[in-house]
């Protein structure tokens, strides 16, 4: 049986009935305690400090704190040019040799989807890491990918690309608050390779999955851009009423840029509700320039 105690040695100052351990050298580190070999004491949690370098195949395994992770597809033990065996001895020339052929018959089963795979998932949960995704926009994103790898649809593409348009997709499916131009930034590759991706996705691979693109929505923006700007919940509130009413008078969005539309909303009510914000201020969250902004103001107060 275990117990803790503050003691260096094991021992409590309030609990003398409890025996001691006299001997430092018999404590050891075992899954973060510092406990007693001899007699089972624990004396606190222990953390990693510093890294220790490992030279030998004991210390290896000594100092392993992590196991791998299988990956839901292909084989999980890959042989590869092994020159030593588990224990750290050298191989003959032989057994090397074979290693070599059966590393190469390996490679020679694994399939191109399977390769392809092991190139984008990692890929695409790096770039869903640092946009701060969702678990089942992800999910919904590895399956858009992995039906745009079964119909071959990245033969002479690029993987990015794709991986980039099949996160996009998701997000639009689920309505999530994510501008095409912050996952481009973030993944760093041109705008234009993503938007052909896209475009075969939504294409080719939503019809067979039974999933529907959803464009971006303006009164989703124009919450978004208000929250970044700090106004107030009655300005985006009341720009949402002004896109509403402009709509009934006659403007058409289609064609218009969603984002330049929400700016323009809250602009003209940040000015109205006395919370003014230069348009430079806007431009700039709403990611548009500030004639874009200039233009769209007058297309909607032509409505009212």
């Amino acid at each position: 049986m275990s117990y803790y105690h503050k003691h260096p040695y094991g021992k409590d100052e309030e609990d003398d009935d409890e025996p001691c351990c006299p001997n430092p050298d018999i404590i050891v580190n075992a899954e973060g305690m510092r406990v007693c070999q001899n007699c089972g004491l624990t004396f606190g949690q222990t953390f990693v400090d510093n890294e220790r370098r490992a030279y030998t195949t004991e210390e290896v395994q000594s100092r392993r704190r992590t196991e791998p992770k299988w990956r839901s597809f292909g084989p999980r033990t890959v042989i590869t040019g092994v020159q030593s065996d588990a224990r750290g001895h050298s191989l003959g020339a032989k057994q090397q040799a074979l290693f070599s052929r059966l590393s190469k018959i390996q490679g020679s089963l694994v399939s191109s989807l399977e390769r392809n795979f092991w190139e984008a998932k990692p890929k695409l949960n790096a770039l869903a890491l640092k946009l701060s995704i969702p678990n089942q926009i992800v999910e919904t994103s590895w399956k858009i990918y992995s039906e745009v790898a079964r119909q071959k649809l990245t033969m002479g593409r690029s993987i990015d690309g794709f991986v980039t348009a099949s996160l996009y997709a998701a997000i639009r499916i689920h309505e999530f608050p994510r501008l095409l131009e912050e996952i481009v930034e973030v993944a760093m590759i041109p705008l234009r390779s993503v938007h052909r991706s896209l475009g075969l996705i939504v294409r080719k691979v939503f019809p067979v999955l039974k999933m529907k693109y959803k464009p971006v929505t303006t009164r989703s923006l124009v919450f978004r851009f208000g929250n970044e700007l700090k106004l107030s919940m009655t300005t985006q509130t009341k720009a949402a009423e002004l896109l509403q009413l402009s709509r009934k008078a006659g403007l058409r969005s289609m064609g218009k840029d969603p984002k330049g539309l929400a700016a323009a909303a809250l602009y003209m009510a940040s000015k109205s509700e006395n919370e003014k914000r230069t348009q430079a201020d806007i431009a700039a969250v709403a990611r548009i320039t500030e004639v874009t902004l200039r233009t769209r103001v007058k297309q909607i107060k032509s409505y009212l």
